[in-house]
């Protein structure tokens, strides 16, 4: 394979856990077996629970809290291994309790809300919203768009519109400087963190 054309080009991604001579079998029983434990397992392990018949979320079991982040690698994940439904599930729940429709803070998501939904703050992180739009892509191109709040393309366009134009023509702040280029920390302020 060529490495200077990318995986992109040529459709064939790099495993580097095979390229370091583990058998491609115990590669896939890893990967599932990881999956069955944070998104199936018992309360001792899982980081995924089911809401309803129709929503979920990733609990950061160090706070004891939702986090956009979490829910975003989540969504992450959950796109990489071919389960629309678990998807759906957190990206409706981050929509109906984190997702801000008005203030200065409107079309971002809040960064932190208790599993029953109710929020612990009412300001964004540029990592959840970063995730949320990469993971809406991913969806997008691998199962196609559907009824709002499921066209995913659409979705990630108008986050991605947000972090870059919040303020241009109304109340807020961009997340992303437009002079240097850099994430903020969180879109008030203009210094950014390395995370």
């Amino acid at each position: 394979m060529e490495q200077s054309q990318g995986a992109f080009f040529t459709g064939q991604y790099r495993n580097v856990l095979a390229e370091c001579g583990i058998d491609e079998q115990q590669i896939d029983d890893r990967l599932q077996e990881t999956w069955r434990s944070l998104f199936e397992g018992d309360d001792d392990t899982r980081i995924y629970y089911p809401v309803g018949d129709d929503m979920g979320y990733i609990l950061d079991t160090g706070n004891l809290d939702v986090r956009t982040e979490g829910m975003s690698y989540g969504m992450m994940m959950a796109v990489q291994f071919d389960r629309k439904d678990v998807f759906d599930r957190l990206w409706k729940w981050a929509m109906t309790y984190m997702f801000m429709k008005d203030g200065v803070h409107a079309g971002y998501f809040a960064w932190s809300c208790n599993p029953d939904g109710t929020r612990r703050a009412n300001g964004p992180a540029p990592d959840g919203e970063e995730y949320f739009a990469m993971a809406l892509l991913f969806a997008s191109h691998r199962w196609g768009d559907g009824e709002p709040p499921f066209d995913y393309g659409v979705q990630a366009r108008r986050l991605l519109r947000t972090c870059l134009h919040q303020g241009e023509s109304g109340p807020g702040y961009p997340m992303w400087d437009p002079a240097n280029r850099l994430i903020k920390f969180i879109p008030e302020c203009d210094f950014t963190d390395p995370s």
